[in-house]
Formats: structure tokens, sequence, C-alpha cells
């Protein structure tokens, strides 16, 4: 990639760095991901994550859920900063992409790794929609803050 590709401009006129841009989504992820990892926690559901690499123990679970947390914060402020120059932009967006990362995790990947039904409804997947949902508002928040503040 050239340095002239979007990922390496700001995602608007203003001039956000891709490192600030990185840095908002990976502190906005681990914020997010932490909060959502103790609801899992209370959940017991852990070392289901775990499962998916072949353990049981909650604390790879929680590794686990961790480095995703930041991944998918990292997709959210490199690709689509220009939603988190506002607190009302910041926060439909992050409810947004709670929702799709919800479809894509619990609905699709988790159930096609583990040999279950995808898109299979049920009390845990609802619950699930809940914690998810958490964990993308406390990105978007997060990270709209970081960026708000490399503004001012």
């Amino acid at each position: 990639m050239s340095a002239s590709h979007p990922i390496f401009r700001a995602a608007s006129s203003d001039y956000t760095s891709l490192g600030r841009r990185a840095a908002a989504g990976a502190v906005g992820g681990l914020a997010g991901g932490l909060v959502f990892g103790m609801l899992m926690a209370m959940m017991g559901m852990l070392p289901t994550i775990a499962s998916m690499v072949g353990s049981h123990s909650a604390w790879v679970g929680f590794g686990i859920h961790l480095v995703i947390s930041v991944v998918y914060g990292l997709i959210l402020s490199l690709f689509f900063s220009i939603y988190l120059r506002s607190w009302g932009k910041g926060t439909i967006t992050g409810l947004v992409y709670g929702v799709v990362l919800w479809i894509i995790g619990p609905l699709l990947a988790m159930p096609m790794m583990l040999g279950m039904p995808v898109f299979a409804l049920n009390a845990t997947v609802m619950m699930s929609l809940m914690g998810h949902l958490v964990y993308g508002l406390i990105l978007a928040l997060v990270a709209t803050a970081m960026i708000r503040k490399a503004h001012s």
C-alpha cells in the first residue's frame, strides 16, 4: 500500500494521524473488552471462548477475548474514525458496531468453529447481544474521547 492509501490518511478533512486513530481503537477496544470480559466471566462464558483454541481455561478465554477486542477496536478506529468525531455519532456508531460484531461472532463465526448451528437464537446468544452493545458503546466513546482530544 502506498502512503496515499486511505488507511494512512485521516478519514476526513482534518488530520487525525494513523497513530492516534490506532491508539484510540486499541485503548477503546481494551476498555470495552475488559468490561464485556467481566460480564462473560460472570456468565461462565470464557471457557467457551477458550474452546475455540482447544482449551477450557477461563484465563485463556479471557486472553483470546481481549485480543479480539483490541483488533476490533483497531478496525473501528482505523476505517471508521469519521464517525467518531462527535458524541452523538460515536454513540450510534458504537451500538451499530456492537450489533455487527454480535452477528459476526456468536451468531456466525463461533458456531461454525465449534460445529454448532449458525444463527441459532437462544437466551445465551441474546445475553451476548447485550454484552456486544456494551462493548461497542464503550469502545466508541473511549475512541471518540481520544480522537476529540487530539483536536482540542
